[in-house]
C-alpha cells in the first residue's frame, strides 16, 4: 500500500484518485500517511534536483562496479542479515521531547 501512496504522489495523482487515499487510509494512520507523503516528496525533489543539473549520484567507478555485482553470494546476505538481527536494538525509543 506504501509503493501504491508513493507511485501516486510521483505521479501527481493522489489528490484526483479519491479511492486511492481512502485505501491508504485503511491501512495507515494520519501520522503515517504524511510521513510517507514527505518521504516520497523528498526522493521525487532530491531526483528531480540532481537529474535536472546532471549530478552523477554515483561515480562512474561506483557504477561500474554495481554493474559487475550481479551475483550475490546468499551466504554473505544471511551472515549480514544475522548480524543486523543480532544488533536490532531490543527497545526502540521514542521521539525526543525537545
Amino acid at each position: 500500500m506504501a509503493i501504491l501512496w508513493a507511485e501516486h504522489v510521483t505521479l501527481n495523482t493522489a489528490k484526483e484518485e479519491n479511492g486511492v487515499f481512502e485505501q491508504v487510509r485503511d491501512v495507515f494512520s494520519e501520522e503515517e500517511i504524511i510521513e510517507l507523503t514527505l518521504m516520497s516528496g523528498f526522493f521525487n525533489l532530491f531526483n528531480r534536483f540532481t537529474d535536472s543539473l546532471h549530478i552523477p549520484v554515483e561515480s562512474g567507478d561506483e557504477v561500474a562496479k554495481i554493474k559487475r555485482s550481479v551475483h550475490l553470494d546468499p551466504e554473505k546476505v544471511r551472515g549480514y542479515l544475522a548480524t543486523m538481527v543480532e544488533q536490532w536494538p531490543k527497545v526502540i525509543p521514542g521521539p525526543n521531547e525537545d
